[in-house]
C-alpha cells in the first residue's frame, strides 16, 4: 500500500510513565494534561504505569497498572521491573500508532524494545535531570554512568521533547538525542492569578500583614535544593531581614526540613484553589533547585504576580528574565541568593516592576497552544518514521510481533 502522508496523525497513542497518579509533581501534571488533550482530539490513549494502593489525585484517561515495587530509599515512588506478558498482550491488542515514553526506566526500555520489534515509532519526553541526583546523595561518581545510559535510551527515539531552550542546550552538549524538540508547559491563568491573594488565610497561619513571605513549592526532597534554601534563610536572619517562610509540599525530607526551619509555616501538599491561594498570598518565590527541566512552580508563581529568585539553571533560565521579572543566581551562592531576596523585600518600587513583568512573562504559556504544537510534532514523527520504513511492517499494516 503506498504511503499516505495525510494518515500520519496518530489514532492511538501508548504512553509509558514511571508515575502517573500516585505522586503529584510537575511532570505528572503535564502528562495528565496531555492525555486529556489527546482524547479531546479524538485520539485513543492507553497509559501504562505503576500504581499505588491509593492514588494522589483522579487521573485522566485509561490507566493500565504495571506490576511494580517500591523504589529503595524513596518508597513513595515505585518502579516497574520491565513489561510482563499480560501488559505486552494489552499493548499489542491496542495496536498503537505511536509510543511515548516519559522516563528512562526499565518500563521505558521495554516499551522502546517493543516499538522497535513491531515497527512502531517512538518519542520521549525529558522531564527530570536524573543524572544530577547522585550529587545530593554522596554518589557524584555515578553521574557520568547515568548520563551514558540516558543517552543510549533517548537516541533510539524519533523525537525527544524538552521543556525549555536552556535544557535543549545542555542536552545538545551531552549529545543526548538525535532530534531535540520543545514541548513547553502551560499555566492555568484562570486559576493562578493575583486575585487569589487572601490576607485572612495568611493571618490564620500566624503570618502578620506586614511580614514578607518567601515561599517554596514542591516535593520535599534533597534534589530540590532544600539545603541551599535553608542556608539562605539563615543568612537573611543573620542580616536582620524580616520575613516568614512558607513551605508548600510533602516528601520524605519534611520532618528534617521542619526541624531545620522551626519558624516556617508548613502547609503540606496543596492543589487547585488552595495552591493558587498560597502562591498569590506570598511575596517572593524562591527556587534553589538545579534539577528542573522547566519549573512549573516558577511559572505558576509568575502567573500569580510573584517575582522569583531562582538558581541560574535549566528551566528557570528560560522562564525568569534576569533583573526584569526576577533574579537568576549562581547555583549554591548563599550570599547572592540572600542579596536578591533582600532587594525584593526592601525595595517596593523594584518589587512592583518585577511583579508586573512576571505576569507579562507568564502570559504566552497556555496549555492549548503548547499541546496543539506537541500534537503537530507527533504527526511529524509518525510521518518521518513511515517514510523511512516504507515497505517494512508499519502501523498502517500491522503484523505485530508475538509476545516477547
Amino acid at each position: 500500500m503506498p504511503f499516505d502522508s495525510h494518515s500520519s496523525r496518530p489514532r492511538r497513542v501508548a504512553l509509558f510513565s514511571g508515575n502517573y497518579n500516585y505522586v503529584m509533581d510537575g511532570p505528572v501534571r503535564a502528562l495528565n494534561k496531555l492525555v486529556a488533550f489527546l482524547e479531546s482530539q479524538g485520539i485513543e490513549v492507553l497509559v501504562f504505569a505503576p500504581t499505588a494502593k491509593e492514588a494522589a489525585f483522579p487521573h485522566n484517561g485509561t490507566l493500565i497498572s504495571v506490576p511494580s515495587v517500591a523504589l529503595p530509599g524513596r518508597s513513595e515512588y515505585r518502579i516497574a521491573l520491565g513489561m510482563p506478558a499480560s501488559v505486552r498482550r494489552r499493548l499489542t491488542a491496542f495496536r498503537p500508532d505511536l509510543i511515548h515514553v516519559s522516563a528512562p526506566d526499565l518500563l521505558g526500555h521495554a516499551a522502546l524494545r517493543w516499538a522497535r520489534r513491531n515497527f512502531v515509532p517512538s518519542v520521549a519526553s525529558f522531564h527530570t535531570r536524573f543524572d544530577t541526583y547522585p550529587r545530593y546523595y554522596h554518589m557524584g561518581w555515578a553521574e557520568k554512568y547515568i548520563t551514558a545510559l540516558m543517552r543510549r535510551f533517548y537516541k533510539s527515539c524519533e523525537h525527544v521533547y524538552v521543556p525549555s531552550e536552556s535544557m535543549v542546550e545542555i542536552l545538545k552538549e551531552q549529545a543526548m538525542a538525535k532530534d531535540l524538540r520543545i514541548w513547553s508547559r502551560g499555566v492555568e491563568g484562570g486559576l493562578f492569578n493575583k486575585n487569589q491573594r487572601d490576607m485572612d488565610w495568611r493571618r490564620s497561619l500566624g503570618i502578620q500583614d506586614d511580614e514578607k513571605v518567601i515561599t517554596f513549592v514542591g516535593r520535599l526532597v534533597l534534589e530540590k535544593g532544600l539545603g541551599v534554601f535553608a542556608d539562605t534563610l539563615d543568612a537573611l536572619k543573620a542580616k536582620g531581614v524580616p520575613f516568614r517562610a512558607l513551605i508548600v509540599g510533602e516528601g520524605p525530607e519534611r520532618e528534617r526540613f521542619e526541624k531545620r526551619l522551626p519558624e516556617a509555616v508548613f502547609t503540606g501538599y496543596l492543589q487547585g484553589d488552595a495552591l493558587a491561594r498560597a502562591y498569590a498570598s506570598s511575596d517572593v518565590f524562591f527556587n534553589a533547585s538545579i534539577t528542573e527541566t522547566f519549573g512549573n512552580v516558577t511559572l505558576e508563581a509568575m502567573a500569580s504576580g510573584i517575582p522569583a529568585v531562582c538558581a541560574d539553571a535549566t528551566g528557570s533560565r528560560t522562564l525568569v528574565d534576569d533583573n526584569v521579572s526576577g533574579f537568576l543566581v549562581e547555583p549554591g551562592n548563599i550570599e547572592a541568593f540572600a542579596e536578591k531576596l533582600t532587594a525584593l523585600i526592601e525595595d517596593e518600587a523594584l518589587y512592583a516592576r518585577m511583579s508586573d513583568a512576571s505576569l507579562e512573562g507568564s502570559a504566552p504559556y497556555t496549555w492549548e497552544a503548547v499541546l496543539g504544537a506537541l500534537l503537530d510534532q507527533y504527526q511529524e514523527a509518525v510521518a518521518t518514521y513511515r517514510l523511512r520504513n516504507a515497505g517494512l511492517q508499519t502501523p498502517s499494516e500491522p503484523e505485530f510481533a508475538a509476545a516477547e
